[in-house]
């Protein structure tokens, strides 16, 4: 059993307005973030996608719009949400969200691509 306390865990901002903590469980097939968009869109313009990492979100506060190319959709409070490696996607709301990752996240996997990008 691994135990990552509140203390322990890493904070970092995507952007003013997206501050993601990260709980380090020290193992390289998962990992996860609770991850909070204070009003806004993430990222700001384009699309983001991680290349590797599958995501499963869970959405604890709040309202938020997650857009892919395929299609688009209101999440609330208690929804789930999953996103398969290379899928472009935004978020646009005010919200919190638990999202494990699989295998663990990593920056160097994670893109921003802007609109024409795609």
């Amino acid at each position: 059993m691994k135990i990552v306390r509140k203390g322990q865990s890493k904070e970092f901002k995507n952007s003013k307005t997206c501050i993601a903590t990260e709980y380090p469980l020290g193992d390289k097939d998962i990992n996860i973030a609770v991850i909070r968009i204070l009003n806004d869109r993430y990222p700001q313009k384009g699309w983001a996608v991680n290349e590797i990492c599958k995501e499963v979100v869970y959405i604890t506060k709040g309202s938020a719009k997650l857009v892919t190319k395929k299609r688009s959709v209101q999440l609330e409070s208690g929804d789930v949400a999953f996103l398969e490696p290379n899928e472009k996607y935004y978020w646009q709301g005010d919200f919190e969200m638990i999202v494990p990752y699989s295998p663990a996240w990593y920056p160097e996997q994670h893109k921003q691509i802007d609109e024409f990008g795609c």
